[in-house]
């Protein structure tokens, strides 16, 4: 058979079931091969979008998303992808075509060194320059993929070696088990925990993962140990769990600090330095302690530096610790408790709020409400992005996707598409900025044309709203962050989507609620009201009492 043949039967054997993309003419003999598999080609308007569904594939199923590109332009519009994948943890393989390597009458018309560019964006990238070597190189990159950290991979298929006759040979897939920490790590964890007056747990995004979110569940109730989650670690445990203290949105300065800074020591659950710090060390003899519980080691890093690492099989280790732990009579958690209340006081004040443009505070009441427990909101990237952080309560695991580690704008519609592939049965609404919208909004007609039942909601300021907001934060005057945008109605319908303005908060709840119970692709353009960022994020968090 042909290169390009193995390769598809590589594929299958590791059971792919979409291939995100567009074909170019390097792609042509894969694309043959591809024709008669069961495996199904996602035909897109960007790279980039299919890197963003592909990605998005890998996060949620644990299984390796796979896209595909020509050469040059096509390829280099999967860079930004790659780092979605790559600090977001997503498993994902992009092929990309080439031209011929041992022969080519084009000089180096379109060619790019992209195994060398994909590199320090990758975990593996490589070119293949023999067939027969496919089906290794395949298994490998797959094994790679998915073992923590999951990321991105690349493998490069010039034009000519895919069209070399090879011979048939496949590698078996086989599972990897990661193996627990030693007995005396977990018995010097204990100690430290019973030792601690105040312990807290922290949920991070390495512990998405079904076998995690029991064990922890299980730790929390035996133990009494409230907990709080990074943004990617949102709904690991129900946040509606009377032990949780909220998502620690910002990296100080909010109300769930108050918690935090009591804290003397900190349990933390699949965090690493790639997202956003929740919290800040700092590097003092009476500072809080913290125990880092990972598939991999603690790298020392200024804001985080670890005092005890547990590495291994996390909810292994989890449900050791939950059974060596006994609850410790001089442990306080009443404040903790109190701030529960607390905080759910102030992130509920603008809850009802009525006026039109919405206030973000508003808009994300109102998707909680009409949106079951198991349904799905994906975020692209803006300042709404804090609020939902704060304010929208995940019962479970990845129903609010949102990136916290590239934090790129473009993939609130492209994720939404691959998450309603890979959950046709839930409603899934896509919330965009106006800027972040526009940058992959012709997928649309992907999703159209796919049939896809789902809801988009632009946000529409007129304005890219998160640097506005920081811009006003530095004191700067506002300047160069205004735009302009097309008729988002009559853009939804150019595509055979339906399109809808509300003019009030009551009206976008009819409209939403009629959105998501509907077949077909909704678009709703709602005006939103940043006038009160500032006056939170900065002016109020930075003068807030913490109770006593």
């Amino acid at each position: 058979m042909k290169t390009s043949e193995l390769f598809i039967k590589a594929l299958e054997n590791e059971n792919v079931e979409y291939i995100f993309g567009i074909p170019g003419e390097e792609n042509l003999d894969f694309l043959e091969a591809l024709r008669t598999s069961n495996i199904k080609l996602i035909l897109t308007r960007h790279e980039q979008a299919a890197g963003f569904m592909a990605a998005t594939y890998g996060r949620l199923t644990g299984k390796v998303g796979v896209c595909l590109s020509t050469l040059g332009p096509g390829a280099t519009n999967f860079a930004t992808a790659a780092a979605y994948a790559q600090l977001g943890g997503m498993p994902m393989l992009m092929i990309t075509g080439q031209k011929p390597i041992k022969k080519s009458k084009q000089g180096r018309f379109q060619i790019v060194d992209i195994v060398r560019m994909m590199r320090p964006m990758t975990k593996y990238s490589k070119q293949v320059v023999n067939g027969n070597n496919i089906p290794s190189m395949v298994r490998e990159a797959f094994k790679i993929a998915t073992t923590e950290r999951p990321g991105a991979v690349h493998i490069e298929l010039p034009e000519d070696i895919a069209a070399e006759e090879v011979e048939f040979n496949i590698y078996a897939v086989r599972d990897f088990k990661y193996p627990k920490a030693e007995k005396d790590t977990i018995l010097d964890a204990v100690k430290m925990i019973e030792k601690a007056k105040r312990p807290l747990l922290l949920i991070g995004a390495g512990a998405n993962r079904t076998r995690i979110g029991n064990a922890l569940t299980n730790f929390v109730n035996e133990t009494g140990i409230p907990f709080f989650s990074t943004q990617m670690g949102k709904g690991v445990i129900d946040e509606n769990h009377k032990l949780c203290l909220s998502t620690a949105a910002l990296s100080k300065d909010d109300f769930i600090h108050c918690a935090i800074e009591r804290a003397d020591l900190i349990i933390n659950v699949g965090h690493d330095v790639i997202e956003k710090p929740p919290f800040f060390m700092e590097n003092k003899p009476d500072a809080t302690k913290v125990i880092h519980v990972n598939f991999f080691p603690s790298e020392v890093d200024d804001t985080y530096f670890p005092q005890l690492d547990i590495v291994g099989d996390i909810a292994s280790n989890i449900s050791s610790l939950t059974t060596a732990i006994s609850p410790q009579d001089h442990w306080e958690f009443d404040y903790y408790k109190r701030m529960v209340v607390e905080i759910k006081t102030h992130l509920n004040k603008y809850f009802g709020d009525n006026r039109f443009p919405i206030l973000p505070q508003r808009a994300v009441r109102s998707i909680r409400q009409i949106l079951d427990e198991e349904d799905i909101v994906t975020l692209d990237n803006g300042v709404y992005k804090i609020w939902f952080a704060r304010n929208y309560r995940c019962s479970k695991p990845n129903t609010l996707l949102l990136d916290n580690a590239l934090a790129t704008m473009g993939a609130g519609l492209p994720s939404s598409m691959a998450a309603k592939m890979v959950n046709p049965d839930k409603k899934v609404v896509a919330v965009c900025g106006d800027g972040g919208f526009m940058m992959n909004s012709q997928e649309l007609e992907t999703a159209v044309r796919l049939g896809l039942d789902l809801t988009v909601i632009i946000l529409n300021d007129n304005a890219y709203g998160m640097i506005k907001w920081k811009q006003t934060g530095m004191g700067f005057d506002t300047f160069g962050l205004d735009l302009g945008n097309p008729d988002f109605v009559k853009y939804a319908q150019s595509y055979g989507a339906f399109g809808y303005r509300p003019k009030s908060c009551e009206e976008f709840e009819q409209i939403l609620e009629k959105c998501v119970n509907s077949k077909g692709v909704h678009l709703i353009d709602l005006a939103i009201d940043y006038s009160l960022n500032h006056a939170i994020l900065n002016e109020l968090l930075a003068k807030k009492e913490c109770l006593l």
